[in-house]
């Protein structure tokens, strides 16, 4: 019998959440370790040594393999693990689809997304509020580009991002998507299809969706920052 995957998360992190459920839905045996990134826990010379060289939260650790990055460890997972193929199917234009999408959020929608959150989330303890204020705007203004991009172009009514199944595409978009409600936003306010969709993934990942975002909730609704 293989030995359990070591995942080190902590459920604050898109891509924890995303894993989290991805182990759960999967059945992939893990051992789960919670880091509190908060408290630091991942920056001390001790995770460093043996867990992860760049004190990466999450990571995982397999058969002595250490390995980071959420997107880097679903597509190890799926090519070591046993899981059903709707998740990166070997059909190459929808495992290009898959692709696309990822690329997309990594060039667009994750970098603005982390620097608003980051950013509206420093107001409370910066003494230049103008200047943060501009920045917090100009990023809310690029975050709503995307998302309405994200409706118009990657959204088909009663579909996932890429064809009738669930795939990591949509588990990494959601978690990412909810992101900003830490800081007081909702991100689907005004986007009905965006809202539909995700109902839909949340429906689909039952119970391990609610599972991973409980304490996300409970964190954003006591600690953000109203708009």
């Amino acid at each position: 019998m293989p030995r359990p995957v070591k995942f080190f998360y902590d459920l604050l992190s898109t891509h924890s959440r995303a894993l989290y459920m991805f182990f759960e839905a999967t059945k992939i045996p893990y051992d789960p370790i919670p880091v509190c990134a908060t408290k630091g826990e991942h920056l001390t010379d001790e995770y460093r040594q043996s867990v992860n060289r760049f004190h990466q939260v999450p990571c995982i650790i397999d058969d002595g393999f250490k390995l980071s990055n959420g997107v880097t460890i679903l597509k190890y997972l799926i090519r070591e693990k046993l899981i059903p193929e709707h998740w990166y199917p070997r059909d190459s234009q929808l495992r290009a689809r898959i692709d696309e999408y990822l690329e997309w959020q990594h060039d667009n929608s994750s970098k603005v997304n982390n620097a608003f959150v980051q950013e509206k989330w420093s107001l409370r303890n910066t003494d230049d509020e103008r200047s943060s204020e501009q920045k917090v705007e100009e990023y809310r203004r690029q975050m709503d580009q995307n998302l309405n991009q994200l409706e118009r172009e990657w959204l088909v009514p009663g579909r996932f991002i890429v064809g009738d199944r669930i795939t990591i595409a949509d588990i990494l978009a959601a978690c990412e998507i909810e992101q900003p409600k830490i800081v007081g936003m909702d991100p689907f306010q005004g986007r009905p299809k965006l809202a539909a969709w995700l109902e839909k993934v949340r429906y689909t990942m039952t119970p391990y969706y609610q599972e991973a975002h409980q304490d996300f909730y409970k964190f954003a609704e006591k600690g953000a920052v109203k708009n």
